[in-house]
């Protein structure tokens, strides 16, 4: 089970955007890797189109899960969240530091 969802923040661990924080943009758990916004940054060749003038694009690529580290949105501190159980069965990720319960 990942510990890293869409619309999580997170601060980078490692990198050339080490210590930069952002917002989950997408997640694809099946490589473990995650598109966070305004990090990692990568330069694409576009040919022109009838719509699309063409050129030098930046956009966002992903980067390894491992590298990123969840921020949690009650004590604004980046901690590996633990799974605890709710009583009704649902699972639920808690913060290490603080102990809130993050949705």
């Amino acid at each position: 089970m990942l510990n890293i969802k869409k619309k999580d923040k997170v601060v980078v661990l490692s990198g050339k955007d080490k210590g930069k924080k952002g917002e989950v943009l997408k997640v694809y758990p099946e490589e473990g890797k995650v598109i966070v916004a305004k990090v990692n940054f990568v330069k694409r060749h576009t040919k022109p189109t009838q719509r699309d003038p063409g050129g030098i694009r930046e956009k966002e690529a992903p980067m390894a899960i491992g590298k990123v580290k969840l921020i949690c949105p009650k004590c604004d501190q980046a901690s590996r969240p633990k799974f605890d159980a709710l009583s009704d069965g649902k699972k639920i990720r808690v913060c290490r530091k603080c102990g809130e319960m993050i949705v």
